[in-house]
């Protein structure tokens, strides 16, 4: 089971400090599991949800995101993503944009050409330049 990352409740305190309104809904809507955000630690899954859900309605994403998951079999990582060609993922929902980059992300993954234990020594700068360095390479959106 995935726990809340740790610097969740921190979080919530200083938005309820600074805003009333966020304040008043993180009072309204809490609850003892925190499933409103979660940390996977799965760089490649959390990277997979991401571009699937760009531009699209959460319904669409989770409606997408669902498909994408059982033609992985459950198990959404690089190698199972290479293995899907692009009609699969099509029939998933995705587009063809969306589809080739997650493609190209399986690939950077397994060639090794994209580390995603970088990011973890990164500032927030140099992760988001990181990622976008990523994104080019796979032009998915």
């Amino acid at each position: 089971m995935t726990k809340s990352p740790k610097y969740w409740n921190k979080a919530k305190k200083y938005l309820s400090n600074k805003d009333r309104i966020m304040s008043k809904l993180i009072k309204n809507y809490h609850s003892p599991s925190e499933t409103i955000l979660i940390s996977r630690k799965d760089i490649f899954f959390s990277l997979c949800k991401s571009i699937i859900g760009q531009q699209i309605s959460i319904a669409a994403a989770d409606s997408v995101f669902k498909k994408f998951k059982i033609k992985c079999k459950g198990k959404i990582n690089p190698k199972n993503v290479s293995k899907l060609k692009s009609t699969e993922l099509r029939k998933c929902g995705l587009s063809k944009m969306k589809g080739r980059g997650i493609k190209e992300l399986s690939k950077n993954f397994l060639n090794k050409s994209f580390d995603p234990k970088k990011i973890y020594k990164m500032n927030d700068e140099e992760a988001i330049l990181y990622l976008s360095e990523l994104r080019q390479i796979g032009r998915w959106s």
